[in-house]
């Protein structure tokens, strides 16, 4: 591959968007830095589609865009901090590294279906067909009061989780 990142057969990578500057939005405060992720997730994500289509054409790509979309449409959610690892979307009570993480998380899989996990321990809640029926399970298991988000780390808070209860 040359430095321009071209791609054998005369492809090239896709153009990534012009995102949101993340690195300026700590200083604007909470709603700001949450609005701001919130409107750069899905342009960050769409960049990996195009060039997962490149890399790997006919293969499975999770369904992350349309569950992002799905989230995004709930006002509870769009109050919390989005955050993706390992194609997983995640929801966080602190704008910054480390999360606090109350929400349950939501795993796009690769034949289509959502999985639905706790927010600590992992165990599954669930499984659906769609993208918005993953966001409506995860819209029944919110904690009352949860959100907005704050700004900082989940060290700088006051609150932190509990511990996954120890197995027996």
């Amino acid at each position: 591959m040359s430095s321009n990142h071209s791609i054998s057969a005369g492809r090239s990578w896709p153009t990534k968007a012009n995102k949101p500057d993340m690195a300026v939005v700590p200083g604007r405060g909470p709603v700001d830095a949450v609005e701001t992720k919130w409107r750069q997730l899905p342009l960050t994500w769409q960049w990996i589609r195009a060039r997962h289509g490149i890399t790997s054409p006919g293969s499975a790509f999770p369904g992350i865009l349309p569950l992002v979309a799905a989230a995004g449409a709930q006002p509870r959610l769009r109050q919390l901090y989005p955050f993706t690892s390992h194609f997983t979307l995640a929801f966080s009570s602190c704008t910054r590294y480390p999360y606090l993480v109350e929400a349950p998380v939501v795993e796009p899989l690769h034949d289509g279906r959502f999985r639905v996990h706790s927010p600590r321990g992992g165990a599954v809640i669930g499984e659906t067909e769609t993208a918005e029926e993953a966001v409506a399970l995860v819209m029944t298991h919110l904690p009352d009061g949860l959100g907005p988000a704050v700004a900082g780390t989940a060290d700088a808070l006051d609150r932190q989780p509990a511990a996954p209860p120890a197995s027996p």
